[in-house]
């Protein structure tokens, strides 16, 4: 009996285990489900079988298995779906190689015939005069005025637009030149070219995207979601023409990057059409007075500017997607902006990465989120957390500019011009949109933003920028006096900072995504720890920051480097929602940059001694009415204390070095190395004056050098003509400049009136006896404030065959006034 029961058992589980043939339709209901689940759980199997009837006479069991066997890859629909994957991906691959050899070979062909070329000036602006000069040497009657007040003159300028576009895309209307490290591939950025010998400074890229052309236009014209420089575009009115295309009239304004310049805008016509060969093109230009454009001046705190034959050429690929052909061409009016500043505005490779790639880029971030080649972690959605990029880069952008418009207006000085303080008493009518309104003041108060522009010599942004973002407590412990960290820890959304030489903070850095070329990281930092004074450590907390960093590939072609954050909610940590991101927009701090020396474009060595580096800073804090000064006081000591930092982390990490210790300048000719010229100071003042300026510490080579650098006297030394060739990190300080720009400074620059008087007087005492004291006064940093300081002290620096070799000073107990 027991025997039968058994055989019973095991003929049942062998039924209910036996193979089911399946009619079509059960497998398509199966595969809907496996699509959304390919693992459902027990009681989604029976809500399946309830669900549909089709599958009433099979077994719960007999499901699980045929998932499960659904998930191999060695059942026979798992190699089915291998192979169709792997079918899929071969001529995917394929496509974009054949769209790639095309692309190539007409690339190859545009060079060929630019290489040919007969005459020398192949200029965009040359092809514009010679046809201008063609249509007045052989008028047609029937051609329209070029009038941007009448249909018919709309249509003309759009046309000739167009043509002069095309030429620029791809022909030889400008000459281009390749840019380094941009390598063509089936996954590649593209090819990228930028302009030599034009006028203005323009940019060139093709490239493949897996969209379709109608797509792509869509994206591009929406250029506030991927140009992060612009403020607003404004269609203005829409007129169709008659081949099927549209005219639009537009008007735009871009942020400046600095606060040293003007913002820009832009008045233009964006032609639409469609090409005989399935092409789409959308190009634009400005117009000008002649062409019917504005008469008026440019907007409050703007400079027009004007933007050449420009735009975007999409043609249809086979099989799917699109070739995109990208040309941007301005001239951005560089004799209006402070000379220091120009090869910001005349930088083709600028143009190249904030523009030209930034698009080509977006529309690949899209297209491959569509295709779910990119899935980000924790539920988050690509479009969020681009949305919070973008709104990351907009508020650094509106606190550097701080338009009148959206309520900013400036604070007075307290006498020195470096830092700019700007404040916003109705931050809602801006902030709004960013911030929301529950973080400010109910009983009245506003937004102060602490801005600052600086030039660091021989630092290349990408190398600063992530010293910066990996280094934020070389950087960032600088805190303010007792009552303004009082006035810190009563406010909560003000910008925490350590005191110095108190409680460093350690941080961590969450990656939260990234671009798809890892060129740009939206990430979140926790400080941890933190902590303001002795009788908080108790009570220290971890901070959240949400972070964006992008330009850091030194090898890249980037010029420019950005680094924005600003303090978050801890749970945003964890979960990415609308709510957190509301209120993320307080401090920021950005970096752009070129070349010093008008070099070929993308021949630019970011070794070079010359490369200067424009970093743009600013921090926003909330205050209170009656606090308002006090804040403003405190916001300015600390922008202060960064660009010190800064300039201390620039000198440390520039590329060229005048030690392993110590980042500097490249030796002037016949000037010894750092090693030798501190052990001539030292030996010269115990010759001198009899005294030691230090106790050796160490017999290591490098003793003497460190301890020369970390004195807290501030020593300097003067060639005879008379410039700085040298100091300690305590006269640097004391004339706020850095190594390389030291060499820049001359001595009767920096000492008062008084002090030179003293200086001549004394000058012939130095030269006999070799030292001379000189007393307590007054001179002046590289940024005009004055330094006090109790006593000086010059000698002679003798070299090794005791002939003089420059004159050194230590001024003794220096403060700022």
């Amino acid at each position: 009996m027991a025997l039968s029961m058994h055989k019973d058992s095991a003929n049942k589980q062998m039924d209910s285990s036996k193979y089911v043939r399946y009619t079509p339709e059960q497998v398509e209901a199966l595969e809907r489900v496996y699509a959304e689940c390919p693992k459902p759980s027990s009681l989604r199997r029976q809500q399946l079988i309830r669900e549909c009837p089709i599958l009433s006479n099979i077994e719960p069991k007999q499901i699980k298995v045929w998932f499960q066997n659904r998930r191999l890859p060695s059942s026979p629909s798992g190699c089915r779906e291998k192979q169709r994957k792997e079918s899929s991906r071969l001529q995917t691959v394929n496509r974009k190689l054949t769209a790639m050899n095309k692309l190539l070979m007409e690339e190859n062909d545009r060079l060929q015939k630019q290489a040919s070329a007969t005459t020398t000036d192949n200029s965009c602006e040359s092809v514009v005069m010679s046809g201008q000069q063609q249509q007045q040497q052989n008028p047609t009657p029937q051609q329209p005025q070029r009038d941007a007040n009448n249909p018919a003159g709309l249509l003309a300028i759009a046309e000739e637009t167009l043509a002069e576009f095309l030429s620029k895309a791809t022909g030889t209307a400008v000459d281009w030149v390749q840019m380094i490290g941009m390598k063509p591939g089936p996954d590649s950025i593209g090819i990228v070219a930028v302009s030599r010998n034009c006028s203005g400074v323009a940019a060139r890229a093709c490239g493949l995207v897996s969209l379709e052309p109608t797509k792509v236009a869509e994206i591009l014209k929406d250029r506030t979601s991927w140009y992060h420089d612009c403020r607003c575009l404004d269609v203005l009115s829409i007129v169709p023409t008659g081949n099927g295309g549209t005219i639009e009239l537009m008007y735009m304004q871009t942020y400046a990057p600095t606060t040293l310049a003007a913002a820009r805008d832009f008045w233009t016509l964006r032609y639409t059409t469609n090409l005989e060969d399935g092409s789409l093109v959308i190009c634009e230009r400005s117009l000008t007075t002649s062409t019917g454009g504005p008469t008026g001046p440019p907007a409050s705190n703007f400079v027009r500017a004007e933007m050449l034959p420009s735009g975007y050429l999409i043609r249809p690929c086979e099989g799917g997607g699109s070739i995109i052909h990208i040309v941007d061409h301005v001239d951005l009016d560089v004799w209006s902006v402070p000379e220091v500043l120009r090869p910001l505005y005349e930088s083709s490779k600028i143009l190249a990465q904030k523009t030209t790639i930034a698009a080509l880029r977006h529309i690949r971030q899209i297209a491959q989120e569509s295709s779910g080649e990119i899935q980000y972690g924790g539920g988050r959605q690509p479009a969020v957390l681009r949305t919070f990029s973008q709104r990351l880069c907009r508020g650094f952008n509106d606190a550097v500019n701080g338009f009148v418009d959206d309520g900013w207006s400036l604070m007075g000085s307290d006498g020195a011009e470096d830092v700019t303080i700007a404040i916003n008493s109705s931050p809602n009518k801006f902030f709004g949109s960013h911030y929301g309104t529950s973080m400010f003041p109910a009983f009245g108060g506003g937004v102060l933003c602490a801005k600052a522009s600086m030039l660091l010599q021989n630092v290349p942004p990408a190398l600063l920028v992530r010293f910066l973002r990996e280094h934020r407590s070389e950087w960032a412990d600088y805190g303010v006096d007792a009552y303004s960290a009082a006035c810190l820890k009563a406010s909560p959304y003000a910008v925490p900072c350590a005191r110095p030489g108190g409680f460093p903070s350690s941080q961590v850095i969450l990656p939260l995504a990234h671009t798809i070329e890892h060129e740009e990281f939206l990430e979140v930092v926790r400080i941890e720890g933190h902590a303001f004074s002795p009788e908080d450590v108790a009570l220290a907390r971890d901070m959240y920051l949400l972070q964006l960093c992008n330009g850091i590939d030194e090898n890249s072609i980037g010029s420019c480097a950005q680094l924005v954050f600003a303090p978050i909610d801890e749970s945003f940590a964890d979960e990415a929602n609308g709510a957190a991101a509301t209120k993320t927009l307080d401090l920021a701090s950005t970096l752009e940059a070129g070349s010093g020396n008008a070099r070929a474009a993308g021949e630019a060595d970011p070794n070079s001694y010359n490369l200067r580096s424009v970093l743009t800073i600013a921090f926003q804090f909330m205050f209170e009415n009656h606090m308002r000064d006090n804040v403003a006081a405190m916001a300015r000591q600390y922008v202060r204390s960064v660009v010190g930092s800064v300039q201390r982390v620039a000198m440390a990490i520039a590329p060229s070095r005048v030690s392993p210790q110590l980042g500097g300048p490249k030796p002037l000719p016949g000037s010894p190395e750092a090693l030798t010229l501190a052990r001539w100071i030292c030996r010269s003042y115990r010759i001198h004056t009899g005294g030691e300026i230090f106790r050796v510490e160490s017999t290591a080579t490098d003793a003497i050098l460190k301890q020369l650098w970390h004195h807290s006297d501030a020593i300097m030394c003067c060639s005879a003509s008379p410039i700085f060739t040298f100091a300690n990190q305590a006269g640097l300080d004391m004339l706020e400049t850095t190594l390389i720009a030291l060499q820049d400074i001359m001595l009767d620059k920096v000492l008062d009136e008084a002090g030179r008087k003293i200086l001549c007087s004394e000058f012939s005492k130095i030269m006999q006896q070799g030292f001379a004291y000189l007393p307590g006064g007054i001179c002046v940093s590289s940024m005009n404030r004055p330094v006090s300081y109790e006593q000086a002290i010059a000698w002679k620096v003798l070299n090794d065959e005791d002939s003089n070799h420059c004159l050194a000073f230590m001024f003794m107990n220096w403060s700022f006034v």
